[in-house]
């Protein structure tokens, strides 16, 4: 009976009660913040952090690679810093010798008249060749002071190019060997024979000064000995 009576009201009020129809634009509202609205995200995962002894290890094995890095470079480097050095030392004797027209203090082209100059200045005989029939003729002798010791200076010519050739008494055994550089617009030729060493050093190109060199080591020319 109860149950008649509750459909019996519940029909009276649904067919009595006054309807209201939501806007369309508040429905739209509705539904466009409904599809803004992000969906939940998972918290990222965390890497668990290196431990303190493990930093250390890191930096450890760091410094002891960059160590053996220079351990292994130092020397290399020491050396190459060494014959800048050198090479500087030779060019400014002779842009010096240019500059300051001291290129010789013997001008002679007779080899005999060269050599002998040196007697007494320096404390070994620096060979002397004239290379004119070669196109490289002797001009004359100077001397300089370079590599914190005093050297026998040759001059030659080629044209209108001047080649410093430097003598002193070789220091480290390295007879034959040939080294060639080239630096602030300069070329050198280096080379040991007979227990000296000799630095040729101009402004000519690699290979003529390369040229002179071998004429120079080709000729039979005299051994320097100390005195």
């Amino acid at each position: 009976m109860m149950h008649q009576q509750d459909d019996a009201l519940g029909a009276a009020i649904q067919s009595g009660a006054t309807r209201y129809a939501a806007p369309a634009d508040l429905r739209a509202r509705i539904v466009h913040a409904l599809e803004r609205t992000d969906p939940p995200t998972r918290e990222p995962s965390r890497r668990p952090r290196a431990t303190l002894w493990q930093r250390w290890g890191l930096a450890g094995a760091a410094f002891a690679g960059g160590a053996l890095l220079t351990l292994a470079l130092g020397p290399l480097l020491a050396l190459q810093e060494k014959d800048a050095q050198f090479s500087d030392a030779l060019i400014a004797s002779h842009v010096r010798s240019l500059m300051a027209n001291h290129v010789s203090d013997v001008e002679s082209s007779d080899q005999h008249t060269v050599k002998p100059w040196f007697t007494g200045k320096v404390d070994f005989s620096p060979p002397v060749q004239d290379l004119a029939q070669s196109g490289f003729p002797l001009l004359g002798g100077r001397l300089d002071y370079v590599n914190h010791r005093p050297v026998a200076a040759l001059v030659y010519g080629r044209k209108q190019h001047i080649i410093n050739l430097y003598v002193w008494p070789e220091v480290e055994k390295t007879e034959g060997v040939n080294t060639e550089r080239s630096r602030q617009g300069f070329n050198m030729v280096g080379w040991s024979e007979a227990g000296l060493r000799f630095w040729a050093i101009s402004d000519l190109a690699t290979d003529e000064l390369r040229t002179f060199a071998k004429r120079l080591q080709g000729s039979d020319h005299e051994s320097g000995k100390a005195q």
